[in-house]
């Protein structure tokens, strides 16, 4: 089963939690073992799983790309925004997660974020769930 989600994005660089968004749609699905995966169609953007418990794991990790890969580099593309093409280079389009017992197996800490590092935009993703 295939879902269209639509996001909203606020700021150039910023990491939104969709955990409860992709378990929706795993539930919808009605699968009981398969496999979820999440494709982002964007080429500024990226999904990642890390920790969901302290907020600032995700500033801290905007913070270090932002200095490590800034906007005013010096790239040569002309839309000004290579910086954001590293980044979701970097990250990836797309993650695939193992459902069991009709649940993400995700960790006690994890949660799933869509990454926008070319914002604000509004953009799309897909999640794809499969049955065994």
């Amino acid at each position: 089963m295939l879902f269209e989600k639509v996001i909203k994005t606020t700021k150039r660089n910023e990491m939104i939690d969709v955990t409860r968004e992709i378990e929706k749609c795993v539930s919808d699905s009605g699968i009981k073992e398969g496999i979820c995966v999440i494709f982002v169609e964007h080429t500024t953007a990226a999904v990642t799983i890390n920790e969901n418990a302290d907020p600032d794991v995700r500033r801290d990790i905007l913070t270090y790309f932002e200095k490590n890969v800034p906007i005013n580099f010096g790239f040569f593309h002309s839309e000004g925004n290579s910086d954001s093409h590293i980044k979701s280079t970097i990250f990836s389009p797309s993650l695939s997660l193992i459902i069991h017992n009709s649940n993400l197996l995700l960790g006690t800490w994890q949660g799933i974020y869509f990454c926008e590092f070319d914002g604000p935009r509004t953009r799309r993703y897909y999640v794809k769930c499969i049955s065994d």
